[in-house]
């Protein structure tokens, strides 16, 4: 049985001991281990299920800590870190040998953030060693966003969860990195392409999918649910599955349909507010996931602000 609860001394314990916890960040919940200790990363792989080709991020107290753990941190990256930092930006920088390979898949780069929830810095902060932790679920399945999420998924894998309420972003870290010179966002994430361009200047953005990855979060078929989830117009959608007779769920950006059963239908925002909808969006995709239906069907947002990286969680579901 995995336990949850809000002791931050046990749950330093645990990872000391070369177990892994469930933490909580203001994006998602993480799997955590000691980045340090390959027989805890190798677990982290084995709880998730996750193919060893896909890199972990590092998670640190302090930008401080950054310097034992890389050789360098360009300028421009720098003052990124210094302006979102506590927060959900991830940072790709050259690693020093500390960092076992298998956190970065065997590349020459680690992607490192240091994240902005009081009890998980708190921990990080007691330890001597950074964290490896993605996302705290089965790979490829819908991120956790609050504890039980975690145990619902997890239980029995992991022996704690350090409970830190809800995630207050829901989405997951943006990350950036350089690329031939050029700053470069490798994944969409909770801090908005704007924000980035008002400290950097010019950015380039790369495609959001490989069989490949060369970061974290980057698999084409990724945050998905286990029913079918069909992506496209729902004026048109719903309709043409009413006719067909099809048991279905319906996830809208702010729509509400007469025609569909409440308890089968969840808009992220009944107001459009894009942060809002991120906030929303897991935790109902998860809700939509656990009912009595054939498939799930969703709309794309505004391709503004979150609703870029809102929408490519939506496309990665789709791509099952």
């Amino acid at each position: 049985m995995t336990k949850i609860g809000k002791d931050i001394g046990h749950a330093k314990a645990i990872l000391e001991a070369g177990d892994l916890v469930g933490i909580p960040t203001e994006t998602v919940y993480g799997l955590a281990g000691n980045a340090l200790n390959k027989d805890a990363v190798a677990k982290i792989f084995e709880a998730k299920n996750r193919p060893d080709f896909d890199p972990l991020i590092i998670h640190t107290g302090s930008v401080e800590q950054i310097s034992h753990y890389t050789t360098s941190f360009a300028p421009e990256l720098e003052a990124l870190a210094n302006e979102f930092w506590p927060g959900p930006l991830t940072v790709l920088l050259p690693k020093k040998s500390i960092i076992p390979d298998l956190v970065t898949s065997g590349l020459d780069q680690v992607a490192v953030r240091v994240p902005n929830h009081p009890l998980t810095r708190e921990l990080l902060q007691s330890l001597d060693f950074p964290l490896a932790a993605p996302s705290a679920n089965p790979f490829g399945y819908i991120s956790p966003t609050t504890a039980q999420h975690v145990v619902d998924q997890l239980d029995g894998k992991i022996p704690y969860v350090l409970d830190g309420g809800e995630c207050e972003v829901g989405l997951e870290s943006t990350i950036v990195g350089l690329e031939d010179g050029q700053l470069t966002i490798f994944r969409l994430g909770g801090i908005e392409v704007s924000q980035i361009k008002r400290v950097a200047g010019n950015v380039l953005i790369l495609p959001q999918s490989s069989s490949n990855p060369k970061t974290p979060g980057m698999l084409k078929s990724h945050y998905a649910p286990r029913k079918p989830f069909i992506l496209g117009d729902l004026d048109q959608l719903v309709p043409h599955f009413i006719q067909k007779g099809k048991k279905f769920a319906v996830l809208s950006f702010d729509k509400v349909f007469d025609e569909i059963d409440a308890p089968h239908q969840r808009a992220l925002s009944p107001n459009g507010d894009l942060k809002q909808a991120a906030h929303a969006l897991f935790a109902y995709m998860r809700y939509l996931d656990s009912l009595d239906v054939d498939i799930i069907l969703a709309e794309e947002l505004p391709e503004s602000g979150l609703g870029k990286a809102i929408n490519d969680r939506l496309r990665r579901a789709s791509a099952h």
